[in-house]
């Protein structure tokens, strides 16, 4: 059942969103300030201060914890606190956040042969939970069973196995028998060379050998898939259940769906980036987000883990009391909402139907149901507003008489489709209320121009594994329409774009070119622009693709993502950033004590 917010609270949240908008703040704070916006500004209750429990929670469970099978940004955060990537993200607010820095490696990597080969060393005395050295060796396997062993690992993304020279053709990854005999053992059969286009010349090198030159490549390795893994404790799948860590905690228990909890890791060494402050961490999982919202600010909770922001009922009470508006934060996050059109499914396989879409769904609507101008403003636009390269350009204008859409231009495409009524399918996760209310706002709008449109919602934990991320699902379930969130993986119009556009990036599970757009041209584009050394020229590429992929018309801008969470006082060291969406920075939480 849609969950409508009440007229008189969405003005009241609009009117007191504009409010917190217009908060100048001054700096920001490092000693505990309380204002609107603070961490977007600065460290908010700077300390160093060890002990006590940093308890998350989520309303749903994550599906996997594995660094190397994952693809959200929260666990992409979450997951450095047990996982150290090669590169990473300074924890400062707002667009300082978006600072690289080495994590794992001792420096940044030193290009060669034209930005077509990268190297590495690993930082000396890093070791695994157990005490045994991290090698350069730990790191290739990361890689080539995260990209590569996609029959078992399908999660995460696969720029590596689209980037990295052709190992002879056909690499499966590390769990498959490599032209042994059948039958061997688990480990016998397992490749001990891997990937030549990996090489590890010693313990603390490795370079990674490309087909082209990929200026961005710093980026590219802080995604968790270069977290190293010790292939004799891998377990596939269920290496999610027992990561080994090289960061400032490890697992101490995982109850599948229900806890995880963190606990000091002592072999935890030579960080410059990490604290350690609280004695554990516990993540609570499936937990309705209204008591998340209600637990956070009671302080028995200290962040909603998925970062999100508050419903739309506790944003209402937030943004209307000012002492409790000076404990959120509402900040944009590189990140878009949309609804993506399945080009494959009937009738949208044909571009006038999907121009008919554009047209007819009432993004003012939309934006009211998410919860108003807090939420998001209006976009028009594939690129975030705050990702480098984005123009402001619309191609399908709404026109409003009155407080009415104007359909003219939908019924005029939707003719020409020549469809006549049709029924489709549009997918949500039930556990998102606004994505959910957005959904049934769209459904309102396609009826009026002869689309029937059937909802069917299923678990953040599993819409990219088993539903929404599987073509093969979308096509027996004719799925013409997916709700989506999508940010950056990092901040540049590539980060963004690639996954969801390019057609190299379609998987069998765990998708997310939802739209499925194989378009020669936008690959072509998004390829050369990676190649090209001169940022200047990468970025008015980034602005070429979002026009070309607009005129595909296979996603429809909803709004460029806000998020408005609640700041516990009770914890320390919050910093609103960037690079992760507009969540607070996970590496260096503590608790008041």
């Amino acid at each position: 059942m849609r969950r409508s917010v009440p007229v008189a609270a969405i003005a009241a949240i609009t009117s007191a969103g504009l409010l917190l908008a217009g908060c100048s703040g001054g700096k920001g704070s490092s000693n505990g300030s309380t204002e609107a916006n603070a961490a977007t500004k600065g460290i908010v209750n700077a300390s160093d201060e060890k002990g006590g429990t940093v308890t998350y929670a989520i309303s749903d469970a994550p599906e996997s914890f594995d660094p190397g099978n994952t693809y959200y940004a929260f666990l992409y955060n979450f997951s450095r606190l047990y996982a150290r990537p090669l590169t990473t993200f300074k924890p400062a607010p707002g667009p300082k956040g978006n600072e690289l820095v080495p994590d794992l490696a001792e420096a940044m990597g030193k290009p060669s042969d034209g930005g077509r080969t990268w190297t590495y060393k690993i930082r000396k005395g890093v070791k695994f939970e157990d005490g045994t050295p991290v090698t350069a060796r730990d790191v290739k396997y990361a890689v080539e069973r995260s990209n590569f062993a996609r029959d078992v690992l399908s999660l995460g993304p696969n720029y590596f196995q689209q980037f990295l020279q052709d190992n002879e053709g056909g690499y499966q990854g590390p769990y498959k028998d490599e032209g042994k005999d059948e039958g061997k053992g688990k480990d016998e059969g397992k490749s001990r060379d891997g990937l030549k286009s990996i090489e590890t010349p010693d313990e603390r090198t490795i370079r990674f050998h490309l087909k082209r030159p990929f200026a961005e490549f710093d980026y590219l390795v802080s995604a968790p898939q270069t977290a190293p893994v010790p292939q004799a404790k891998d377990k596939g799948a269920d290496y999610t259940r027992s990561v080994v860590s090289t960061g400032s905690y490890k697992f101490e228990s995982y109850q599948e769906g229900k806890k995880l909890v963190l606990v000091r890791n002592p072999q935890w060494s030579n960080d410059e980036l990490r604290k350690q402050l609280p004695e554990k961490i516990v993540l609570n999982m499936k937990v309705a987000q209204s008591t998340i919202d209600k637990d956070l600010r009671s302080g028995s909770t200290l962040v909603d883990l998925a970062g999100r922001g508050v419903e739309a009922q506790t944003q209402a009470e937030l943004l209307t009391d000012p002492t409790e508006r000076a404990h959120t934060d509402n900040a944009l996050g590189q990140r878009l909402v949309y609804t993506a059109i399945n080009t494959k499914v009937k009738p949208f396989d044909n571009i006038e139907c999907r121009k008919a879409v554009q047209y007819a769904i009432d993004k003012k609507a939309v934006q009211t149901a998410r919860g108003g101008p807090p939420r998001g403003e209006v976009a028009s636009t594939v690129l975030p507003s705050d990702i480098a390269g984005y123009q402001k350009y619309d191609l399908y204008p709404q026109k409003y008489k009155g407080d009415e859409l104007d359909l003219t231009e939908a019924k005029k495409h939707w003719a020409a489709c020549g469809a006549g009524k049709v029924t489709t399918t549009i997918l949500a996760r039930n556990d998102n209320q606004e994505e959910v209310d957005a959904a049934t706002s769209i459904i309102d709008s396609l009826k009026k121009i002869g689309i029937t449109v059937k909802p069917q919602q299923y678990p953040t934990g599993k819409y990219f594994s088993d539903y929404a991320g599987v073509p093969e699902f979308n096509k027996k379930n004719n799925v013409g329409l997916m709700m989506m969130q999508w940010g950056a993986d990092f901040p540049t119009g590539y980060g963004y774009l690639q996954q969801i556009l390019h057609g190299k990036a379609i998987s069998k599970s765990g998708n997310a070119n939802l739209s499925e757009l194989d378009d020669p041209k936008i690959n072509q584009l998004l390829d050369s622009a990676i190649a090209n050394t001169d940022q200047a020229a990468r970025e008015k590429a980034y602005a070429e693709i979002d026009k070309e992929a607009m005129k595909q018309a296979v996603i429809v801008p909803l709004a460029y993502f806000k998020v408005l969470n609640y700041r516990s006082p009770k914890a320390t060291n919050l910093v609103s950033s960037s690079a992760w969406s507009g969540q607070y920075d996970y590496l260096n939480i503590g608790v008041k004590k």
